[in-house]
C-alpha cells in the first residue's frame, strides 16, 4: 500500500528530512490559507493528472480538516455559529476544495448520481480511479494524542491508539459542491458521536445489530520501529549538517 499511496501534506514539511523523500515519491505539499487556496487546488490538480496515474498510484491520503484540531477548532467553532451550522468539539468542519478536486479528478464523472456511460465505462475504469472513500477516526487515550516531542524524549508511558474505520463506495459520494459539502459535513457530525462515545466509555459504538464493537488489535514490531527510529534520527541529523553547512556558506 505503502509504494502505491500519495500523501497530501502541509508544505511545512518539505523542508524537514523527509521531504525530499516524499518530492521524489510524487507527494503533494499544499499551502494553507485563504491567500493561496485557489492556486494550491489548480496546483493540486494538476499535480494528480502529472504523477497519480502515471506513477500508478492507487491510494491517495487526505485530511479535510485542513490543520491541528488545536488550532482550528475556535475558528471552526465561529464558522459553525455564524452560518448555523452543528457545533462540533472532537473534530473541526471540514474544508471542501482538496476533497473535490480529488474526486473530480480521480473518479469516473456521473450523470443524474450515476457514472457517465453507465456500467461498461464504470467497468472499464474501474482500475484506473478511486473506487472507495475511507472514512478514518482516530480516538486517543484521554484525548491526549502523541506529539513529537513525545516521540523523542519518550516521558509518557505507551499508550494505545483507536482507528475507527467507515467505507463508502466512491458512486454514493456526491461531486457537485452543495451536496458534498453536506454529505462531508454529515461525516464529521458522526465522527463527533463516534468520539463522544469513546471518551465517554472508552470503546467506539458498536455496529448496529451487535452489542459490542470487536475490535481487531495491532501491534507494532519493535525491531522495525527500532529500525525506522533509527533512520529518521539518522536522517534528521544528516539534513541538519546539509543546512548548517548552506547557512555557513552563505552568513
Amino acid at each position: 500500500v505503502v509504494r502505491k499511496m500519495l500523501w497530501l501534506m502541509d508544505h511545512i514539511f518539505k523542508y524537514t528530512n523527509f521531504g525530499l523523500v516524499s518530492l521524489i515519491h510524487g507527494d503533494f505539499f499544499i499551502r494553507q490559507g485563504k491567500a493561496h487556496r485557489d492556486q494550491q487546488l489548480v496546483l493540486l490538480k494538476d499535480h494528480l493528472d502529472k504523477y497519480y496515474h502515471s506513477r500508478d498510484r492507487k491510494w491517495i491520503v487526505l485530511f479535510p480538516e485542513g490543520g491541528f484540531l488545536r488550532k482550528r477548532r475556535e475558528t471552526s467553532q465561529l464558522y459553525s455559529k455564524k452560518n448555523n451550522l452543528p457545533f462540533l468539539t472532537h473534530v473541526t468542519l471540514p474544508r471542501i476544495g482538496a476533497t473535490q478536486v480529488i474526486l473530480k479528478t480521480l473518479c469516473p464523472q456521473q450523470e443524474n448520481g450515476s457514472f457517465a456511460g453507465g456500467e461498461e465505462m464504470r467497468a472499464a475504469s474501474k482500475p484506473k480511479g478511486l473506487q472507495w472513500v475511507i472514512d478514518v477516526t482516530i480516538a486517543y487515550s484521554r484525548a491526549r494524542p502523541m506529539d513529537i516531542q513525545t516521540w523523542i524524549l519518550a516521558y509518557r508511558s505507551p499508550t494505545v491508539t483507536h482507528v475507527h474505520y467507515r467505507i463508502y463506495p466512491i458512486k454514493d459520494v456526491p461531486l457537485e459542491t452543495e451536496p458534498l459539502t453536506n454529505w462531508l459535513y454529515q461525516r464529521f457530525v458522526e465522527k463527533e458521536a463516534l468520539l463522544a462515545h469513546f471518551y465517554e466509555t472508552g470503546a467506539f459504538p458498536p455496529p448496529k445489530g451487535q452489542h459490542e464493537a470487536q475490535p481487531k488489535e495491532m501491534t507494532l514490531d519493535p525491531k522495525w520501529l527500532l529500525l525506522v527510529q533509527s533512520f529518521a534520527f539518522a536522517s534528521g541529523y544528516f539534513w541538519y549538517n546539509v543546512l548548517q553547512y548552506f547557512y555557513y556558506c552563505f552568513f
